[in-house]
């Protein structure tokens, strides 16, 4: 797609299946060489030619042919043991990486894929050496890469084009939803010193609960996962129904039937988006109900049973068309990306009432916690940066300048050291040259990502 040919999600006429289906019976194709990006890069990738090539591949996945970052970093085969936030750049297949400690852009690596929802309810916590596996969502299945040094180690296909993975806390299992042609949760050996490691340990083919309408099947649509690692919450986008998952049985627990509370809502209350908090007694939930979007916030202290205590619509002044959020590291503060209304909706989880909305100034689909939990990293897809809320000050306290159109973004304890040669390849990306093919991933509400769900 062309720059011109990209969806706006901030159109207050989008209908609730056009975010679903952002290309289907679209054009497909590379992005358009952009002058602007073409002159602002042009003395970046001449820098990064004439550094050369160094660094190396180790065993331990901290140095490869991945590719990575800034011409003026000093390139080293060793990957460094400090924080480090990822974001994916689905417009040029290219992954940002920032320094949580300064708020700072470190570099940016071209990838041969991107993903719009990578792994970050406790990645961030979880990744703290080099061979540690990032989980990311791509075209039709799930793929692990090192921490250390972005480099492909696990894969799994799904037989879906959208697909949603988060790891249990104890970083033993990775619970996938595959939605749209597959209706089928997954559960994958996570722990990469098991001898099965990146295999599927588990299967739930949900095909047989059908769907609203014509849908073959209830479209599992995200996973979250409780703080205990015992239960995974699965909101179903066409059964509308919350499901939960016994990890380790790996069969359904329980199944709530939720009901639409938007006067234009058809019918369906249509749950897609879900994040259970740090204290494992409240869950968040984003609908694709009605014209705006709605949230409920569930009761789940008893984590097999949730009962949903309320539903918040834009008379509450939700922000419009609700997609993900992120829970704070209190539990008490929910952070709704609403980017309907290009801002943030601000919860206070225990009232059960919006408190304010954070203005993003452009759209944002999703975001990920630093390591220490402290601040809340935002890609603005539409301005190509970041965000950076701090949850103390509660507000936007940075913005960072990454790659074009980023979308996902998760966290580790560690980040890839520098390689010139692929600096070189990230300028050209930057400047919307085509350099290498890559691999596109399900983006919501926007087409810049290039995935085609029917053709998946």
């Amino acid at each position: 797609m062309t720059d011109g040919d990209e969806s706006d999600a901030g159109d207050g006429n989008v209908g609730r299946d056009d975010p679903l289906y952002p290309n289907r019976g679209g054009r497909r194709g590379g992005r358009a060489v952009s002058r602007r990006r073409l002159l602002a890069g042009s003395a970046t990738a001449g820098a990064a030619l004439t550094a050369g090539c160094s660094g190396g591949s180790g065993g331990d996945g901290s140095g490869d042919g991945g590719g990575t970052a800034t011409p003026t970093a000093t390139a080293t085969a060793d990957s460094v043991a400090v924080d480090a936030v990822f974001v994916f750049n689905t417009g040029d297949g290219t992954v940002s990486v920032i320094d949580p400690a300064t708020d700072s852009l470190v570099g940016t690596r071209h990838l041969d894929l991107t993903s719009s929802f990578p792994s970050n309810q406790y990645t961030p916590g979880l990744a703290k050496d080099p061979g540690d596996p990032l989980w990311c969502n791509v075209g039709r299945g799930v793929r692990a890469l090192t921490a250390g040094g972005l480099r492909q180690v696990a894969s799994q296909e799904t037989g879906s084009g959208a697909n949603w993975q988060e790891v249990t806390p104890d970083g033993a299992h990775l619970v996938v939803s595959a939605r749209d042609g597959s209706h089928t949760q997954f559960r994958i050996d996570a722990d990469p010193d098991s001898e099965s490691f990146g295999e599927i340990t588990g299967e739930i083919d949900r095909t047989g609960e059908g769907g609203r309408g014509d849908n073959d099947g209830p479209g599992p649509c995200d996973v979250t996962i409780h703080p205990d690692g015992e239960y995974a919450y699965v909101p179903d986008l066409y059964g509308d129904t919350l499901t939960v998952i016994d990890v380790e049985a790996f069969e359904i627990e329980t199944q709530i039937a939720v009901d639409p509370v938007a006067a234009d809502a058809d019918g369906a209350a249509a749950p897609w988006m879900g994040t259970v908090a740090p204290d494992g007694d409240r869950l968040l939930v984003e609908h694709n109900e009605g014209a705006a979007g709605t949230e409920s916030v569930w009761d789940t202290s008893d984590p097999a049973a949730p009962v949903e205590l309320t539903r918040l619509t834009s008379e509450d002044d939700l922000g419009r068309r609700p997609l993900t959020s992120e829970v704070g590291p209190d539990s008490d503060t929910g952070y709704v990306f609403t980017p309907g209304s290009n801002d943030v909706t601000v919860v206070d989880i225990p009232g059960e009432r919006v408190t304010r909305r954070i203005d993003l100034g452009g759209s944002a689909y999703a975001g990920t916690w630093d390591p220490a939990h402290a601040k809340l990293y935002v890609p603005v897809r539409s301005s190509d940066e970041v965000a950076v809320i701090d949850h103390g000050a509660g507000e936007v306290t940075a913005r960072i300048d990454v790659g074009a159109r980023p979308y996902g973004a998760t966290a580790a304890r560690v980040r890839p050291a520098v390689d010139g040669e692929r600096s070189a390849m990230s300028s050209l990306a930057a400047m919307g040259v085509d350099v290498s093919p890559a691999e596109t991933s399900y983006c919501i509400g926007e087409c810049a990502c290039g995935h085609r769900l029917d053709e998946a």
